[in-house]
């Protein structure tokens, strides 16, 4: 039996180990944003894999799969951690605000190929997983809206809906961003546009 004195000399646990699959799937991402979705054929997304056709289908049936595969999870994602930093602050619209900036900052600054894939290829989706699509991203912008509504009562839910897409236009532009300026600074600029058009101070 591991003692508490032991555990506490272990560490915490190394984190989950990447599967071979989602290592595919960052690598097949980072090609569609590169060369767009009919750029890129599956023995390309292979070829830079190292996997050969047969193993690489044993993961994905197809390049659609992958987009799929790729874009739900991270609307999920979104929608879920926005929730979890709306809950945070009950009584604090402006504390909520700053957490949701945070939040999106940060994922904007971690996944500038997701970002881009979805921008442009969103479209190539079937219709029901670009419907499931397009739901997440509504559920997530309308806590934006909530907060919004909070902390400026002089808005409409459709203006504050309005700033919040603009909000997202401003941190999502971080595939357009070169490295210039160190990532850092990078968020800190961002935050404060983003505070800036959402607030107008």
């Amino acid at each position: 039996m591991t003692t508490v004195d032991q555990q506490q000399r272990s560490g915490p646990p190394a984190p989950r180990r990447r599967s071979r699959r989602d290592e595919i799937l960052e690598i097949a991402v980072g090609l569609f944003a590169a060369r767009g979705y009919h750029g890129v054929s599956m023995d390309d997304i292979g070829s830079a894999a190292g996997v050969t056709g047969p193993a690489l289908y044993h993961h994905f049936a197809g390049k659609e799969a992958m987009l799929v595969a790729a874009l739900i999870p991270v609307s999920e994602g979104l929608l879920h951690g926005g929730k979890a930093r709306v809950t945070r602050h009950p009584d604090d619209a402006s504390a909520a605000l700053g957490d949701l900036i945070d939040f999106h900052v940060e994922f904007a600054l971690a996944n500038p190929a997701v970002i881009a894939l979805h921008l442009h290829e969103l479209d190539r989706l079937p219709d029901e997983p670009r419907r499931q699509i397009r739901r997440l991203q509504r559920l997530y912008v309308e806590e934006w809206v909530g907060v919004l509504g909070q902390l400026r009562p002089e808005l409409q839910a459709a203006e504050a809906r309005v700033l919040a897409h603009s909000a997202f236009g401003l941190m999502n532009s971080t595939p357009f961003l070169g490295g210039e300026v160190d990532r850092r600074r990078r968020a800190a600029l961002l935050r404060e546009a983003t505070i800036h058009a959402l607030t107008g101070h």
